[in-house]
């Protein structure tokens, strides 16, 4: 589905892309953690997806958009977490991390300055498709690799807030860098009101379209009689 999403894109960015709305990729790294079990480490996990900017006023945006391929969780699972995840513990010689696919879906206020610095900040809406804690061990040469579907363990919806900043660079086709710290409310696992998903998110944002939209309107406006 990622694949189709991003294609979509690269076919018809430049027919949704004008003065007031900003259509393209949003792809990045995430770090992903769940509070309230005895591990809070972290790992790392590419994400992609797609973005709207609808232009408010002359600097104010409402941003929005879908990571269709994205990933939260928490890495180094203690055998107390092992089965609050609902699954078996395997062997103490390997590591265990919980995780979990979602669609998330961010509605924020976005507001760029004139140096092109941006910040941003609003709720941020997930939909869980998939689960799993997933087993790994490296010993004598031998890589062990085993997942346990647990989807029904873990909430299948998720809502919280999310806030960022970034940069936007005019010059290479609106491209833009950011950081956003995102923290959910719902309980990540169903029936432990103490674990909830936090993720710190490093991204880039690609207009897909946006300078051949620009030149076709400025074409129109030359051309228009006067």
């Amino acid at each position: 589905m990622a694949n189709s999403q991003v294609l979509l894109t690269l076919l018809f960015g430049d027919k949704l892309n004008s003065p007031d709305l900003e259509f393209g990729l949003e792809g990045g790294v995430n770090f992903p953690a769940v509070s309230g079990l005895d591990t809070s480490s972290r790992f790392s996990t590419f994400n992609i997806g797609f973005y709207f900017d609808f232009r408010v006023k002359e600097q104010l945006y409402i941003h929005t958009g879908v990571l269709v391929k994205s990933k939260l969780g928490v890495n180094k699972l203690s055998v107390s977490d092992v089965q609050a995840a609902g699954v078996n513990y395997i062997d103490e010689n390997g590591t265990y991390s919980q995780k979990i696919n979602y669609f998330l879906v961010p509605v924020f206020g976005k507001y760029i300055f004139s140096n092109n610095i941006f910040v941003e900040a609003g709720p941020e809406f997930g939909l869980r498709y998939k689960a799993w804690v997933e087993y790994e061990n490296d010993t004598d040469d031998v890589e062990t690799n085993i997942r346990q579907y647990n989807k029904d363990m873990i909430n299948p919806i998720e809502a919280g807030v999310g806030i960022g900043a970034g940069y936007k660079i005019d010059k290479v086709g609106g491209m833009s860098f950011g950081v956003k710290y995102f923290q959910g409310f719902v309980n990540v696992y169903k029936g432990n009101s103490s674990t909830k998903n936090n993720s710190l998110f490093l991204a880039v944002t690609l207009p897909i379209g946006a300078k051949k939209s620009h030149d076709k309107i400025e074409s129109n406006n030359i051309n228009k009689p006067q």
